[in-house]
């Protein structure tokens, strides 16, 4: 196994307004031929600033970099532009995080991989699509006669993938860069990405630099792990040595951070606290579960779902009207002080349920009780107090925020339109006290959206959800994209509001390991129905259907 890769005391520094922020210290890292690295880290740790600066696509203008960067022995840090081009995407190709903002909007999917080869390869256009489509079965996508005339917005978010993962093989590289190639994918399609990338490193023979800050992914595909933080290198090793035998706190505070199947713990391991505290009694028995449902079941359901149906009508140019059937009978109850989960792949009419529950979506048929009243009959005025009553935590904050209006504004402006508070005053106390509750600073109500992370600005938006102090909340997707370590902060801070405040939670995500952690009672849902319900504990131990099974079985047991 010879190398084919080697990084040596990688420094990359940004400079703006005079200042100098070093963003990777000393990076080193050997990559074999045939051989998947893993590096994992938190956001901003540097992983994905390292593997641009292998690609030489980092701004030159503002970026330093110092060191080695010897790919076949040739130094990548003393080419010219001209040269990298011959060597990106032929020799050196990269799957970037998301194919959507990736992808041309504007031109259909077979073209772009096309593209590739055209400048590539001395072939003609009509080998180049012929190639296309052979590309396009080999990364099992569907239809590709259609699909290779589709634009990228036709397509869910595995297919885009795919079409990423066609773009980045098509000229068969030496190496394969995947940075967050499965972030926000449901698990079965999580699990179909990775066999896909390891069928087509042993056939091409390709060296993979796997980016994730999913240790349980990273551990499934990876023969060798390198762990970031804060732009240097922590711990390194085989996968085996990394996710069994850590050496590093830190390393040993990532993999503790994600939601254990086996184990129900009271509060989840944060990279802090794990580090700093020493945490006792951390385990919820099956006495205490089953003395708090006692309580919970004693009394009248919060929110009752009666065979409710939400169906859509899809009509395309020259086509029949087609009835989409989102949600299809659909019957559940919600009591005070639960939280039930809600689990399916994508398109299974997780969302448009809980779009149906908030009356944004108009039910077909069926009925909602919300403390036995059918809200599915309200006025416009009763509405808006309903507003007040069930709110929603979104997948992603920053969308569901004004850009250009302050964060604290954006928590307070709500409670105004509700009459939460008779002044702006007092209003803007509360609207500080709750930042802090929710782990943030006073000092951050002056800021704007773009001025925060990730994690902080899903705090911001949970923030603005319990400023109207809601009985019942539910929670999109909304931690699907965030760090394990960062997600954990999440999910114990939603548990802690949810003690304070006694509120109710429909928590709906792909993510199994994440609702099996949060629920009480869990609800599977394919293809707008409901395929199996009960106690959350017990569907994940003994399932009763298929589709469950398989969703099950799609989580990484790396770890």
């Amino acid at each position: 196994m010879s190398t084919i890769l080697n990084i040596e005391k990688l420094t990359i520094s940004f400079t703006s307004d005079s200042k100098q922020d070093t963003v990777v210290k000393g990076f080193n890292l050997t990559l074999n031929t045939n051989e998947i690295v893993g590096i994992v880290g938190e956001s901003g740790s540097g992983k994905s600033v390292s593997s641009l600066a292998i690609l030489g696509l980092l701004p030159k203008k503002h970026c330093q970099i110092s060191g080695s960067i010897l790919f076949n022995d040739k130094e990548l840090l003393a080419i010219s532009e001209k040269e990298f081009q011959t060597i990106r995407g032929k020799q050196i190709a990269m799957i970037f995080q998301e194919p959507m903002s990736s992808l041309n909007p504007s031109v259909t999917c077979g073209k772009q991989v096309q593209e590739i080869l055209l400048q590539h390869e001395n072939i003609s256009k009509a080998d180049a699509k012929k190639q296309t489509l052979a590309l396009f079965k080999k990364v099992q996508l569907p239809r590709v006669a259609i699909l290779y005339n589709q634009y990228p917005h036709q397509l869910s978010g595995g297919q885009k993938q795919r079409v990423m993962i066609a773009m980045a093989i098509a000229c068969k590289p030496q190496i394969l860069i995947a940075d967050e190639p499965t972030t926000a994918l449901d698990v079965t399609v999580q699990k179909e990405i990775i066999l896909l990338l390891k069928e087509l490193q042993q056939e091409n023979n390709m060296s993979i630099l796997f980016i994730s800050h999913d240790l349980a992914l990273v551990s499934e595909i990876a023969d060798k792990v390198v762990v970031m933080y804060k732009g240097a290198i922590v711990e390194s090793g085989t996968a085996n040595e990394i996710f069994n035998f850590p050496k590093q706190q830190y390393t040993k505070a990532l993999i503790h951070s994600k939601p254990n199947l086996n184990v129900r713990l009271k509060r989840l391991p944060t990279v802090k606290n794990f580090i700093e505290e020493t945490v006792s009694n951390t385990f919820i028995s099956s006495e205490e579960r089953a003395l708090k449902h006692q309580k919970m079941y004693a009394q009248k359901p919060l929110l009752r779902i009666e065979n409710v149906a939400t169906y859509f009508k899809s009509k395309k140019i020259f086509q029949k009207e087609k009835i989409v059937k989102a949600v299809d009978g659909v019957t559940f109850s919600l009591y005070e002080g639960e939280t039930v989960g809600l689990v399916g792949e994508s398109g299974c009419g997780k969302t448009t349920l809980g779009r149906t529950i908030l009356q944004l979506e108009t039910a077909t048929k069926g009925h909602i009780f919300y403390r036995n009243k059918d809200i599915t009959k309200l006025s416009k005025k009763d509405l808006k107090t309903l507003r007040k009553e069930i709110q929603i935590i979104f997948q992603d904050p920053f969308s569901s925020l004004n850009p250009r209006i302050m964060v604290g504004e954006a928590i307070l402006e709500p409670m105004k339109v509700h009459g939460i508070f008779k002044t702006k005053t007092e209003r803007r106390n509360f609207v500080l006290e709750l930042l802090q509750k929710v782990g943030l600073e006073a000092a951050h109500y002056y800021r704007y959206p773009h001025e925060f992370s990730g994690g902080q600005r899903q705090r911001i938006g949970i923030a603005r959800t319990i400023a109207l102090q809601p009985k019942l909340v539910i929670c999109d997707e909304s931690v699907a994209a965030l760090d394990v370590s960062v997600q954990a902060q999440v999910l114990n801070l939603l548990n802690t509001l949810k003690a304070t405040y006694g509120f109710t939670y429909l928590f709906i995500s792909h993510d199994l390991s994440v609702v099996k952690y949060m629920s009480d009672q869990l609800l599977v849902m394919n293809q707008g129905k409901l395929e199996e319900q009960g106690d959350a504990d017990a569907i994940y131990k003994t399932p009763q259907k298929a589709y469950t099974k398989k969703l099950i079985a799609a989580i990484p047991k790396g770890i």
